[in-house]
């Protein structure tokens, strides 16, 4: 039976602090801006931005998609772009339901206002989450993070200030803040001068998902396919003010007026809309205002796309009234300047053409502005981007040349972090990408409808200290009707079980023992000089009515204990000291975590025999994973005896070297091995991490999907089958 229980008989008398705070007038100055604004220039240092530019240094070098329930990532797009506007990962295995995420903070704005800044953080967030369907927007609950110089004179009142107001929005939008973590002492004194941190605000949203396949991202689709879709703008407040925007910064100044979101019945209505428009299936694409605007917003889209686009403010410059402009664009009498680059909360749809009068009217029902803003045509890096109003153009360049802005910064800082010779090779490579075309003439569907054995098939899912991707590789193996047991070293070691009950056995990615002495070494070596275990191994490596398949970390242990790679008779310590199959450091020096697209060899390979010749996308995700041979004719007699199985190709589906579309460096594009009668398979990427299409972040226009089945698990189905017919 609940009671309410007073906070002071859990807690105790928690003594009451007084805190006496001082308010410091600021004085504001106006933007001013150049009657003769060059938007080419000004274009060009927004992109520029660290704020605004690429994030790609930051999202390649961790790993994306470990565990197998990964929905929604940080990248989208043919080219795997760094845009995505929310966090989505599934609570199961075997369920559709999730879980979704965003941020918000705009600490520059709290510059001129703290509270005008957590009030645009909140609604940041919000308009971020609206993409993909949650259970309702009261539903939301929020973790606030604040960072703030809080002892400094006038600080303490400005955080203040912004608390107030983010409870405030919080209210009206019925969401809730449940937790957080405060860093208040952002202030460092250097000789006589403080340095201070703006005071920041992050948001974090997070809410059930009902189907994490309801979702969309800002990547424009329908140029890949051929189609000339509608762009639709929803403005929730219906001012455009440029203080604290990335304009106003790379022009070296703040501005006065502040955005703000103080229309909140809208700001809930429009995402109300948009969830409704979701779920009907009404959507293509879109994409947040946040950081540089309206113009950006619509520029990234392009990027993540690879979409050209045509977009006319005549209609909204009519509609606007001129008092709605920032000072600074009234001034110069440029509203399209406004219009352009004020960080007011929106966001932008794009609309199949058939679909945009009921998407008009929905939203026009619920008194939420929208604007027809233009078009997305033409596929590819040459496309081109016009903006243009009132009969004069604005900008004209194509998708490549933004393109590179917008990714110099990330390059820049990329060449400080990892081979600079592959950081130059991949920002190059923005001259020629056109994105992959996959391919599978598998029909899928009788993989939808599997026969389980009259018999139990009995598969080991061989764990190490350390290893790390045995719950996505179980769920293939199950989704395939193994009997799946989860086995550790521990337990052969202890004889607590013994490899010749299995048929199967499977060695899993991760990082055994931390890599510590190279990765897979301590593994392998477990294995190899254990009087108990080798001899073990040895037998079920040898019965002819086995099979093994080693992923990641499991690949390199492979390779070291001469299960693939190896055909002359070594010593334990030959093999493992000098292989004859080595998987080396990484080209770029650094862990590689990428959505590469494989060419499925015509190999021995027993559990790729259906899928031979398919050009398909996988995860990669380590830092040793560059294979390399002991003597040119081990590489020689692999290839002879038909023992590669797996390329990293380029978007013609060739077999390339090229970074990052070849994340490690492998020769010839080596992406794994298998065993010469074809029953023991070692490869580097994860097809346990994409063998349902929700963890696939990008599918090639033209490929054809059946609901349910990702090809990569006719892989596991295959064995299965296999193991039936012994």
């Amino acid at each position: 039976m609940p009671f309410d229980l007073e906070l002071k008989h859990v807690l105790g008398e928690m003594p009451k602090r007084e805190y006496h705070l001082q308010r410091l007038a600021t004085h504001l100055l106006p933007l001013q801006l150049e009657h003769k604004f060059d938007y080419a220039g000004s274009l060009e240092r927004v992109l520029s931005l660290v704020s605004v530019g690429s994030k790609r240094y930051l999202t390649n070098k961790v790993d994306r998609c470990v565990t197998g329930l990964i929905a929604q990532q940080q990248c989208v797009g043919p080219l795997h772009t760094p845009l995505a506007d929310f966090a989505l990962v599934a609570v199961s295995h075997y369920s559709k339901e999730g879980l979704a995420s965003s941020l918000g903070t705009q600490p520059i704005k709290g510059l001129l206002s703290a509270g005008a800044m957590a009030r645009m953080s909140v609604a940041e967030a919000i308009s971020n989450l609206v993409f993909v369907k949650i259970t309702e927007l009261a539903d939301v609950k929020c973790s606030g993070n604040w960072m703030w110089a809080a002892k400094l004179p006038g600080e303490g009142a400005r955080m203040f200030d912004a608390c107030q107001e983010m409870c405030q929005i919080m209210k009206e939008l019925k969401i809730a803040v449940d937790g957080g973590k405060d860093s208040l002492s952002m202030a460092a004194k250097i000789g006589e001068k403080t340095v201070k941190s703006p005071g920041t605000l992050v948001i974090s949203t997070y809410a059930p998902c009902p189907d994490i396949n309801v979702k969309v991202t800002p990547d424009i689709k329908g140029s890949a396919h051929g189609l000339e879709t509608v762009l639709l703008w929803i403005n929730i407040e219906g001012k455009f003010r440029l203080g604290g925007s990335a304009l106003a910064q790379v022009h070296s100044q703040q501005g006065n007026e502040c955005p703000n979101v103080l229309r909140t019945d809208v700001l809930s209505n429009a995402f109300k809309v948009t969830q409704k428009l979701l779920a009907e299936g009404k959507l293509l694409a879109g994409h947040d205002i946040s950081d540089g605007g309206l113009l950006i917003c619509l520029l990234e889209m392009a990027f993540a796309g690879l979409s050209g686009l045509q977009v006319n403010l005549t209609n909204v410059v009519d509609q606007i009234p001129h008092k709605s402009l920032d000072e600074a664009s009234r001034a110069i009498q440029n509203p399209e300047l406004a219009i352009l680059y004020a960080e007011e909360c929106g966001w932008v749809l794009e609309i199949h053409p058939s679909s945009l009068s009921e998407v008009q009217a929905a939203f026009s029902a619920a008194s939420v502005p929208n604007y027809v803003i233009g078009c997305a045509k033409g596929y590819g890096l040459d496309s081109t981007i016009s903006v243009s109003a009132k009969g004069r153009t604005l900008l004209h360049s194509n998708v490549k040349t933004l393109f590179k802005q917008w990714e110099r910064i990330s390059f820049e800082l990329e060449k400080l972090q990892t081979n600079t010779d592959c950081a130059i090779e991949e920002f190059n490579t923005l001259d020629y990408r056109t994105g992959p075309k996959y391919f599978c003439e598998v029909d899928l569907k009788p993989e939808l409808i599997l026969k389980r054995a009259t018999r139990s098939i009995c598969v080991a899912v061989l764990r190490e200290e350390g290893v790390n991707s045995d719950r996505e590789m179980m769920a293939s193996l199950l989704k395939a009707n193994f009997e799946v047991h989860d086995v550790t070293m521990s337990d052969l070691l202890e004889v607590k079980t013994t490899l010749d009950r299995y048929r199967g056995v499977i060695f899993p990615g991760g990082f055994s023992y931390a890599d510590t002495l190279g990765s897979a070494k301590g593994w392998a070596a477990n294995i190899m000089f254990s009087e108990k275990l080798s001899p073990q191994f040895q037998t079920f490596r040898q019965r002819k009515d086995t099979f093994s398949l080693g992923i990641c970390n499991g690949c390199q242990l492979m390779s070291l204990i001469g299960w693939v790679g190896s055909f002359d008779e070594r010593t334990a310590k030959q093999i493992v000291d000098v292989p004859d199959v080595a998987l080396l450091r990484n080209k770029s020096e650094r862990f590689e975590c990428r959505w590469a697209t494989l060419r499925i060899a015509s190999s021995k390979a027993m559990m790729l025999r259906k899928l031979s010749g398919s050009v398909l996308g996988c995860w990669v995700a380590h830092g040793e994973g560059r294979f390399s041979f002991r003597t040119p004719e081990i590489l020689h007699n692999l290839k002879e005896k038909q023992c590669v199985t797996l390329h990293y190709v380029d978007d013609n589906a060739k077999p390339t070297e090229v970074y990052p579309m070849n994340p490690n460096g492998s020769a010839e594009g080596i992406a794994g091995l298998c065993s010469p009668d074809g029953r023991h398979l070692a490869m580097m990427p994860h097809p346990e991490r994409c063998h349902e299409m929700f963890e696939w972040p990008y599918i090639s226009p033209g490929f054809q999907i059946t609901k349910g089945v990702s090809p990569w698990q006719v892989m596991f189905n295959t064995a299965n089958e296999w193991c039936t017919a012994e």
